[in-house]
């Protein structure tokens, strides 16, 4: 594979999909190495042609992430370093220090207490209100309530943490990322679980929207330095895992428009004057025909390649702007687009809508279809024996998981 020498150095903080998916958009757009900093040596972009990868179980720890960040920088004084968060650990590390960064390190993130209170859901849901933007009904649970509290809306109930770096910093031995409760007795043991294992924070425990996967969405923005709002691309999302700890992870999505829904977002957003990636998980409600938003992630998802096979490179809208100083037009993702990451047998096993079915074949026939981790050329024997294994290994994680 061919490299060419650029302005910037692309590095970014993680090591899953998420890092792949924004690395291929670099090498795709620039042709460019991007450097990658993660905690363990696995995963896609392990072992990756167009990544250098560097594991690290302290990367995720302030100091050791700001030594590693800068000595990179320092190495590289010619060069503008694009530095990208891929998990909500890390772009919270990047925009808690922005301001200890090196000079030549572009750091596309919104202020710390912003993004902070942002990654609180019932922040997140007070702006909501305020723009008219739909979301599911919802109980924000406090320590402080005990377990003798009114419950507003029947089971089954969803059950998750508000803050969900704190969440996963308490592991136990059932933690989910999602429960689905399905009555009195089991939502106050996990209660009991979560707050057992030291996590202080509040929950957020809400009505249950009908429907499977099928009736999910995700919706990507980029936002330029002013606050405006640049790009937006919506996916209708058919299938998502059902493993534990991967549950609500996207597994088939297709590219959809929606303009009415995407400009409540945009003035939401620009109401934050909010800069950089963000990411909203939506979910259709037959009920009543609203589509109920559940959170904001403060950066792109990740399966943000689905904005990059559908024509929206993400990296270029960063590189653009902070690098070359371009003026972004304001861009609506239009054309449908397949993006998945599990085997296609798997997709028509557990996607039940013909229609959506239908649209797959199509897709498919007309080859617009991408599953991020396999790149032609990017091929090495012992990185690609483990992503086929781990494709392959979704058959048995469906067959088991998926009710």
């Amino acid at each position: 594979m061919e490299f060419k020498d650029r302005e910037f150095i692309p590095v970014l903080l993680g090591g899953d999909i998420n890092t792949y998916s924004v690395a291929r958009a670099f090498y795709e757009q620039y042709q460019v190495k991007t450097y990658i900093f993660g905690k363990f040596a696995t995963g896609p972009s392990y072992g990756s042609k167009i990544i250098e990868y560097h594991p690290n179980p302290k990367i995720d720890t302030d100091d050791y992430f700001l030594q590693t960040v800068n000595g990179f920088a320092k190495k590289h004084k010619d060069k503008k370093i694009m530095l990208i968060g891929c998990g909500d650990s890390y772009v919270a590390l990047i925009s808690k220090h922005k301001a200890e960064l090196e000079k030549n390190i572009i750091a596309p993130y919104i202020d710390f207490d912003l993004m902070n209170s942002l990654q609180q859901k019932e922040t997140f849901y007070k702006l909501c209100e305020k723009h008219g933007v739909d979301y599911p009904g919802t109980i924000i649970y406090d320590q402080s309530m005990g377990l003798d509290f009114e419950m507003n809306f029947p089971y089954p109930v969803i059950l998750k943490p508000s803050d969900s770096i704190s969440y996963w910093e308490h592991p136990f031995a059932t933690q989910n990322k999602i429960y689905t409760i399905k009555d009195r007795k089991e939502l106050e043991k996990v209660i009991r679980d979560i707050y057992g294992a030291g996590y202080i924070d509040k929950l957020i425990i809400q009505d249950m929207i009908p429907g499977n996967d099928e009736y999910m969405r995700v919706l990507t923005s980029y936002s330029d330095r002013n606050g405006k709002v640049k790009m937006m691309c919506l996916g209708h999302v058919l299938l998502e895992e059902h493993t534990p700890h991967g549950l609500g992870n996207h597994a088939v999505i297709i590219t959809e428009p929606n303009e009415e829904l995407m400009m409540k977002v945009k003035n939401l957003l620009e109401d934050l004057h909010y800069v950089g990636f963000s990411n909203f998980d939506i979910k259709y409600d037959r009920r009543d025909g609203k589509y109920r938003f559940f959170e904001i992630n403060t950066r792109q998802g990740r399966s943000n390649y689905y904005v990059t096979g559908s024509g929206f490179n993400v990296a270029k809208y960063v590189v653009e702007e902070y690098v070359y100083g371009k003026e972004l037009p304001l861009e609506f993702a239009k054309e449908e687009h397949l993006w998945m990451t599990v085997p296609k047998a798997v997709a028509f096993k557990y996607i039940k809508e013909e229609a959506n079915r239908e649209k797959m074949r199509r897709l498919l026939k007309e080859k617009k279809m991408v599953n991020p981790v396999f790149k032609r050329g990017d091929f090495k024997p012992r990185r690609y024996l483990a992503m086929v294994k781990n494709h392959l290994r979704q058959f048995g994680n469906f067959k088991k998981y998926y009710s």
